[in-house]
């Protein structure tokens, strides 16, 4: 909701004049026609989908003949049968098994059964099930138009069964779903997924060019024929962080290719975000990056989980985001003339402008995710008290929570704030919903560590306070896209050797390398994303840039302090991951055993006061951190310039890592 906030509080705080904020849909809460109509009236109303514009779609049977007799599938099995030396009918029939495994079977008498149950579900679970109307009628028109695919974010189970449970609501066309296998192992509940749309591939295929020409080649048929709307999550997995992760671009290559071998018109690719106010799996995610294995999906798992409908979990909000034309995005980019020099149906590895091509829009489709995600109070509370893990009292948490909420109004987030609520109330209900998160007493508010049952030892006590601030971190990283470019100008203003430009530049530059493998950061935007840095903080008033000079105003303090205090986490866990791989870790270091030892060696630190980051236990910062690492070339004409103690104690560390490695 659009607003401007002229608040000045005190302590330093400066307030802010926004500019009118970017166009964004209304929403409508769809729960609320449910809360007052029959669900089973409702499951088995009449469902009439709008199709694409001349086509009959095949049903799931004619789909799969279809896929079996196509003259790419027939190549890679004879290539199979040569490599191997096994008869081709016995290559074909394990294509047809793989394709049985694989392929869904979508009945309307299923997805009846679904949208009744999760009717019922939602209206326990949640207060509101947010959706822009004006994107589904977007979406309704791209479906008769083109080929579409459906690219939501992914943060929780919950997405593709939300997704399938809008687009039944209105009577649009139900998505086909590619689902990890581990799915399918759900006694009932696999076959039901199956016939309500999901499809099953393996986590990974290694060499299996049979698996990968059957999995292709089915994507690529139910595209061509119009069967229904694609969906697959870009990231490829849940973000157990709730940061945005760097896309995967196996599926995104494979629904592309139609359209430069000719064989589509066009694609359209519709990006979705989708917000939620509490995460169900909150304190599930935070364990499973502190080393604790993930639950394998089962259905006795499921049902234990019911309990879960005693409690509630706030709003959800889905953005249709505006279609991507493929067609549009590739005019002048990639020529599609070379496609016609080899049979269409003999497998190729991607040109190379094809494959930047394809990368660049991966990243600008996962940006276009973050920008609609809708932000609540809770995520701005999660901010401030990150940065003071001894507490805050409730009038000062309150006070800088209308002073944050506008700095990313300033910013254009995307805020739901109740209208004409005043901020105390707004605040003491975000911390009523949060309440396993946080508790107030004697007017302080602080995080809650969960109570030991029996007695527990210092690292056991270490591991409860870092889930605590792990799964209140997962809600402050929902805001990290809105600040993260500002906030990363603000560590190199910090860091750099003098307030010339060019210097501040070279210290961004290095950080926006660093970090390229935790945050969304699109390939060769480095110089952009300084620019929009820098004039976001000087609209803010943060800094001004007299000359070439980049200098903090008077100010500017609170909101630079802010902004480092935000980025602090990561630039302390990449330290101590440097200063393990230096000083502890031997040359017999593999992959399984680097994580373990690096939460040892944090787990350490902590003990021994020399650390207060409970983030560096995080395996997902972890991992993100020797990829840098070993992606990084440090060759930089610019290193010299880089003198303060992070930067040289960071450069110095990391090329003693690789030189190690």
């Amino acid at each position: 909701k659009a607003c401007t906030p002229n608040y000045s509080p005190g302590r330093g705080w400066p307030c802010f004049n926004t500019d009118p904020m970017l166009k964004r849909d209304g929403f409508e809460d769809i729960l609320e026609e449910r809360r007052n109509s029959s669900d089973l009236k409702y499951a088995l109303r009449c469902y009439a989908p709008v199709l694409y514009k001349g086509v009959t779609p095949c049903k799931a049977n004619m789909l799969k003949n279809i896929v079996l007799q196509s003259d790419q599938l027939h190549y890679v099995i004879n290539q199979v049968s040569q490599e191997s030396g096994e008869a081709p009918d016995i290559i074909q029939e394990e294509a047809s098994v793989i394709l049985e495994e694989m392929a869904h079977r979508l009945q309307i008498s299923t997805v009846r059964f679904f949208a009744f149950a999760l009717s019922k579900a939602f209206k326990t679970l949640f207060q509101h099930v947010c959706v822009n109307e004006e994107g589904i009628q977007r979406l309704q028109q791209a479906i008769q138009e083109h080929p579409v695919v459906l690219l939501p974010s992914h943060r929780s189970y919950m997405d593709f069964l939300l997704m399938s449970y809008i687009l039944y609501t209105y009577d649009l066309a139900l998505p086909v779903i590619a689902a990890g296998m581990d799915f399918m192992g759900m006694k009932f509940v696999g076959e039901m997924l199956r016939m309500s749309g999901a499809f099953f591939i393996r986590r990974s295929f290694g060499g299996d060019k049979l698996y990968w020409a059957v999995f292709s080649e089915y994507v690529k048929t139910m595209l061509r024929n119009g069967f229904a709307p694609i969906e697959f999550f870009l990231e490829g997995t849940r973000s157990r962080t709730c940061k945005s992760l760097t896309p995967k671009l196996g599926l995104l290559n494979i629904v592309i290719e139609p359209f430069f071998k000719g064989e589509v018109f066009d694609v359209n690719l519709v990006p979705v975000s989708i917000s939620y106010e509490r995460i169900l799996e909150e304190s599930l995610y935070a364990r499973e990056l502190l080393g604790v294995p993930k639950p394998k999906e089962s259905t006795s798992g499921l049902l234990k989980a019911r309990r879960i409908l005693s409690e509630d979990y706030g709003s959800i909000h889905v953005y249709f985001g505006q279609p991507v034309s493929v067609r549009s995005l590739a005019q002048g980019k990639v020529n599609r003339s070379k496609y016609n020099l080899f049979p269409r149906h003999i497998p190729r590895k991607p040109m190379e402008e094809t494959q930047s091509f394809v990368n660049d829009t991966a990243y600008r489709i996962v940006r276009l995710q973050e920008d609609n995600m809708v932000l609540k109070p809770w995520v701005l509370m999660a901010s401030l008290l990150l940065q003071n893990l001894e507490g805050l009292e409730l009038s000062v948490l309150t006070e800088q929570t209308l002073w944050l909420r506008g700095l990313a109004l300033s910013y254009a987030a995307f805020l739901d704030w109740p209208d004409h609520a005043p901020t105390a109330k707004v605040v003491s209900s975000s911390l009523a919903l949060h309440r396993g998160l946080a508790c107030v007493s004697g007017g302080r508010v602080s995080l809650v560590v969960g109570e030991p049952l029996g007695p527990v030892t210092p690292e056991e006590a270490v591991f409860n306070r870092a889930v605590s601030v792990l799964s209140c971190a997962s809600y402050r990283n929902q805001v990290l896209h809105v600040f993260l470019r500002p906030a990363m100008l603000a560590v190199a203003m910090h860091t750099a050797a003098s307030s010339k430009k060019n210097e501040v530049y070279n210290c961004f530059s290095f950080l926006w390398d660093v970090f390229s493998n935790d945050f969304i950061l699109c390939p060769g935007d480095t110089v952009q994303d300084f620019e929009e840095a820098c004039y976001l903080l000087v609209k803010t008033g943060a800094v001004q840039m007299p000359q070439q000079d980049i200098e903090m105003t008077d100010r500017g303090q609170p909101i630079l302090s802010f902004f480092n205090g935000l980025l602090e986490p990561f630039l302390q866990g990449y330290q101590v991951v440097c200063r393990y791989l230096c000083e502890e870790a031997s040359e017999g270091l593999t992959e399984k055993q680097y994580i373990p030892a690096v939460r040892s060696f944090a787990v350490k630190l902590i003990l021994a006061g020399n650390l207060r980051c409970y983030e560096v236990l995080s395996s997902d910062m972890q991992k993100n951190a020797l990829a840098a690492l070993l992606r990084m070339d440090f060759n930089y004409s610019y290193i010299w310039v880089v003198k303060s103690h992070f930067a040289v104690g960071m450069f110095v560390l990391t090329k003693a890592v690789l030189a190690r490695l």
